[in-house]
């Protein structure tokens, strides 16, 4: 176990509920306007900073988005890989991630074959995430090919985590993909807490404090959000978090 998954568990063993704060930056104008917001959600309070999430940024850019970032917050930096050249050595971890209920087996475990050397040789803490995509699940269904679980079948996504769980994956993470429709079902979300016993994030669709409060108070440990920090302004972005932050007190 390393520094980054020490972290997350002693915020958890403390019953603090986290913000895992998602920057892409393909979403983003400029590589710069990327880097902004990262700074500003370390500024307000994130927990963690996400970087990734697409194979659009790579190699050179990857790499000089991901060392400006590192150099100006506080705050573990995770990478979100969209793939195995979306990995980059200023990374502190890596969402080492199964995309358990992928039809291609590329996803469940080649490209974690493939990327395992490059990540060993950089030395980046590799955090064994078994991933689960909900309905509608966005770009990540298509590019994943992904057998969604439906979101009237919490069941499903939780014997599919227990599972995960049981094969190793120390952190379980559900994504309805970045959408504008609603996040997980709060019922979901409900049993597969109860049914883990592992940190569980929860991302996708997650834009409001009322989302936040729904998605924590119903078990979840960490939410992941992204999107909602597109398009905005960084003193914006700070007063986002902050607020975000403020409802996790006191779930």
């Amino acid at each position: 176990m390393g520094k980054v998954e020490e972290y997350i568990l002693e915020k958890i063993d403390n019953k603090e509920k986290m913000l895992f704060s998602l920057i892409d930056p393909d979403d983003y104008k400029s590589l710069d306007d990327a880097v902004k917001t990262a700074v500003a959600c370390n500024e307000g309070g994130s927990d963690i900073i996400l970087i990734g999430g697409s194979i659009a940024v790579q190699g050179e850019e990857l790499d000089q988005v991901a060392k400006e970032i590192k150099n100006k917050i506080s705050v573990p930096m995770i990478l979100f890989p969209g793939n195995i050249s979306t990995i980059t050595k200023y990374a502190d971890a890596i969402y080492f991630m199964s995309l358990l209920n992928s039809r291609n087996p590329y996803w469940i475990q080649q490209a974690q074959t493939l990327g395992a050397p490059v990540i060993r040789k950089y030395n980046i803490e590799p955090l064994p995430v078994g991933y689960i995509v909900v309905e509608p699940g966005g770009t990540v269904g298509w590019v994943g090919d992904v057998n969604m679980v439906p979101r009237n079948k919490p069941k499903i996504a939780a014997s599919l985590a227990l599972g995960a769980q049981y094969a190793g994956s120390r952190l379980i993470l559900t994504d309805a993909g970045s959408n504008p429709h609603d996040h997980i079902p709060v019922e979901m979300v409900s049993a597969i807490a109860k049914t883990i016993s592992v940190p569980y994030v929860v991302g996708g669709g997650i834009r409001t404090v009322d989302d936040v409060k729904e998605i924590t108070g119903a078990g979840a440990d960490a939410v992941q959000i992204g999107t909602a920090f597109e398009n905005s302004d960084p003193e914006k972005v700070k007063k986002k978090v902050e607020e975000f932050k403020k409802v996790l007190k006191f779930v």
